[in-house]
This record gives C-alpha cells, sequence and structure tokens, in this order.
C-alpha cells in the first residue's frame, strides 16, 4: 500500500486535441522529474496523431514524442491527479473541486511553423521546469 511519505505526486495535462501543447508539456515533465512524477495527458477532442511540428521541435531539444498517441481524457484521470494544467481549452475541459488547477494560456501549435512552435515549446519548458519546483518538498 502507498503512503503519503513515498507518493509521487501525478501530473495530468489537457488540451483539446491533445497533440501539441499537451504532449510537449508531458514529454518535457517526463524528462525533467525522470520518475518522480506520474504524467498524464488527454483531449477533449483528441486528434489522429501528435502535430509533427510539435514532435519535430521536441526532437530539436533531445525529446522523442513521436510515439505518443492522443488520447481521451478520462474523468478518472482528473479525478486521481493531484495536479491539472489545461492550455488553453476553456469549457471544454472538466473542473472538480479540491484539484489544484493552473490554466496555461498557450497559442495552439495547430497549424503553425517551427518558429512559432519553438517559441511555444520554449514557454511550455520554463512552465513545467516552475511545475516540478513547486512539487519537490522543501530541502531540510
Amino acid at each position: 500500500m502507498m503512503t503519503r511519505e513515498n507518493h509521487k505526486p501525478t501530473v495530468l495535462f489537457v488540451c483539446v486535441h491533445n497533440a501539441g501543447r499537451s504532449q510537449m508539456a508531458a514529454g518535457f515533465l517526463r524528462e525533467i522529474a525522470g520518475g518522480d512524477v506520474v504524467v498524464h495527458s488527454g483531449g477533449t477532442q483528441p486528434a489522429d496523431q501528435v502535430n509533427p511540428v510539435a514532435v519535430e521541435a521536441m526532437a530539436e531539444v533531445g525529446i522523442d514524442i513521436s510515439a505518443q498517441v492522443p488520447d481521451q481524457l478520462s474523468p478518472y484521470t482528473v479525478q486521481e491527479s493531484d495536479v491539472v494544467v489545461t492550455m488553453g481549452c476553456g469549457d471544454d475541459c472538466p473542473f472538480y473541486p479540491g484539484k489544484r488547477y493552473e490554466d496555461w494560456q498557450l497559442d495552439d501549435p495547430s497549424g503553425q511553423g517551427i518558429e512559432t512552435v519553438r517559441a511555444i515549446r520554449d514557454d511550455i519548458r520554463s512552465r513545467v521546469e516552475e511545475l516540478v519546483g513547486s512539487l519537490r518538498p522543501a530541502q531540510a
């Protein structure tokens, strides 16, 4: 049985199509936090594939998200997550009282060129780094 002392925080990234922003954020969190955080992502209207320009932008920084598949957002996953980060999906994203929510207003990389997606990627990276810092217990 898992106790509070060895509980790994669970973070869920949500965007409408689960094809760009949420996939990049999940990729960064997996890379930065390693196995210290459980990472999920989902969308309210998942696309058929991850945005190829987002895959290219992440590959430029050494993170491979090419095998990821957009996933349907599950109410169970929301309920089981310690932190839910929405990315501009507005009323399409469910809200559960008692959860820690963050809403990151990020441009949608869909249909954008690599220069724009790089800027979105870099913004996401800095936000994920801040998030990781807030999840780690204070050092004694």
